[in-house]
C-alpha cells in the first residue's frame, strides 16, 4: 500500500483531458501531488524517459516509479492509495461493467468528437454530429442505469465511468463555443446535462476543469502549431 507522503507527480498539460484524469482520481485520494507542465510540441526528457514506448501524458510518477496511460493511471490510483473512498464498485461485475463504458467513451465516442471537429465538408460534420449524438443517447441510458437515481455514474460520488466521459466535458464546451451544435441537451439527454453541472462542480473536478474560452484560445493557436510539427517530422522520416 502506498503512503500518504510518498512522492507522487503528474507530467501534463492543462488542456488535455486525459491529463485531467489522474488529477481528478488523485483530489477524490486526498493525495498531494506535484504537477508538472509539459511543452507539448518540444518534450522533456524526464517525458521521454518516463513513458519511452508512447512518449505521451499523463505520466504518473510515484517515487519515481512511471505509469502510464490516463485510464491504467487512475485504476493505479485507486489500487495505490486507501485514502478516500474507491473510484470502482467493489462488486466484480459492475466493475467490468464500468469498464466497458470507459472503453466505449474513449474507442467509440471520442474518435468520432475528433472526426467532427477535423471534417473539411459541412456533410461529413453534419455525420459525425449525427453520430455523436447518438452514442449520447447511448450514454444517457447507461447513466440512468448506473447511477440508481443518484448524482454520478459512480452513485454517490464520481467515479471511473464519471472520471473518463467528464474529462472530455471541456471541450465539449469548447467545441460548442466553436460553432458545433450543442451536444448534451436537456432536451435529449437531461440526466447527462444535470450530470455535467454535477461533474464540472465537484470539489475534486473543478479547479482542473479547464475554462471554456480558454480552451477555444487553445484550439485556434495550438493546434495549428501541432499539425506543423507533425508535418515536420513525417517529412524528417521520408
Amino acid at each position: 500500500m502506498a503512503s500518504e507522503n510518498s512522492e507522487v507527480k503528474i507530467l501534463g498539460a492543462w488542456a488535455s483531458p486525459f491529463v485531467m484524469r489522474p488529477r481528478i482520481a488523485l483530489h477524490l485520494k486526498s493525495v498531494e501531488y506535484d504537477f508538472i507542465e509539459e511543452n507539448l510540441i518540444t518534450k522533456s526528457e524526464l517525458l521521454l524517459k518516463s513513458n519511452p514506448v508512447h512518449k505521451k501524458i499523463p505520466v504518473l510518477l510515484h517515487n519515481d516509479k512511471p505509469v502510464c496511460e490516463s485510464n491504467v493511471i487512475v485504476q493505479y490510483i485507486d489500487e495505490a492509495f486507501s485514502s478516500g473512498s474507491s473510484i470502482f464498485p467493489s462488486d466484480p461485475y459492475d466493475r467490468a461493467i464500468h469498464r466497458f463504458w470507459a472503453a466505449y467513451i474513449d474507442d467509440k465516442w471520442f474518435p468520432i468528437m475528433m472526426a467532427a471537429s477535423r471534417a473539411d465538408t459541412p456533410e461529413a460534420k453534419a455525420t459525425a454530429i449525427d453520430q455523436l449524438k447518438e452514442g449520447l443517447l447511448l450514454l444517457e441510458d447507461a447513466f440512468i442505469k448506473l447511477s440508481n437515481g443518484k448524482p454520478f455514474f459512480g452513485g454517490d460520488d464520481v467515479g471511473f465511468v464519471d472520471i473518463a466521459f467528464g474529462s472530455y466535458l471541456g471541450w465539449v464546451r469548447a467545441s460548442e463555443q466553436m460553432g458545433c451544435t450543442k451536444l448534451i441537451d436537456e432536451s435529449t439527454t437531461p440526466s447527462l446535462a444535470t450530470w455535467a453541472d454535477n461533474f464540472c462542480g465537484h470539489e475534486a473536478v473543478k479547479d482542473v476543469m479547464p475554462e471554456t474560452d480558454k480552451l477555444v484560445e487553445f484550439a485556434l493557436t495550438m493546434i495549428p502549431k501541432f499539425k506543423e510539427a507533425a508535418a515536420a517530422a513525417a517529412a524528417a522520416s521520408t
